[in-house]
């Protein structure tokens, strides 16, 4: 009875981790490529006014108001795609973590407590917080199963590199046949 247990633990684990964990890294991927699309977007429906913020109220560090004000532009309309469709996943989210990170210490009105009070307090700039979270799991965890990546690394190790696992990494525990047929385990 315990083993039944362990074992419907165990297959409901496995689905989780094949079908759940890559569900919830493409709905990350897609919330923060959408929330990134829509800053770009208003962005670049009003140039003029985008300088003026860029020249009177955000106070990005080391660049000119009008070249972050161009770059910022730029990148909230290119990352969001590479991010969504899970194009080079890892790098593209941390890249967007340091960004959204340079936007909120750019814009002081986001921590009207203060910098360190607002970063523990769960109201002062919280979408920031999120974005940051989704792209850190992003960055840990990869682009997922549904992305690019997971295709292009399909593809590069079955078509181009002819390997016939499926992990380059083997699995520790895993049951083995030796030379003379005997079953081994590797701990």
């Amino acid at each position: 009875m315990f083993e039944q247990l362990i074992a419907c633990y165990a297959r409901g684990e496995s689905w989780l981790a094949r079908w759940l964990g890559p569900t919830v890294l493409l709905l990350m991927r897609i919330w923060v490529a959408i929330a990134f699309w829509r800053a770009g977007l208003v962005k670049i429906e009003d140039p003029a006014g985008t300088q003026f913020l860029f020249n009177t109220v955000y106070q990005v560090p080391l660049l000119s108001p009008d070249l972050a004000a161009v770059l910022g532009t730029w990148v909230e309309l290119i990352m969001p795609w590479l991010i969504g469709f899970g194009v080079a996943g890892r790098l593209t989210s941390l890249f967007l973590f340091v960004y959204n990170g340079i936007a909120v210490i750019s814009y002081p009105a986001l921590w009207p407590h203060g910098f360190w009070t607002g970063f523990f307090n769960v109201t002062d700039f919280a979408d920031h917080k999120v974005w940051g979270l989704m792209l850190l799991a992003i960055a840990a965890w990869g682009p997922g199963r549904w992305s690019v990546d997971a295709i292009v690394g399909y593809v590069w190790r079955f078509r181009l590199g002819g390997m016939k696992s499926k992990s380059v990494i083997a699995n520790p525990c895993e049951r083995r046949q030796s030379a003379s047929g005997a079953t081994i385990r590797r701990d």
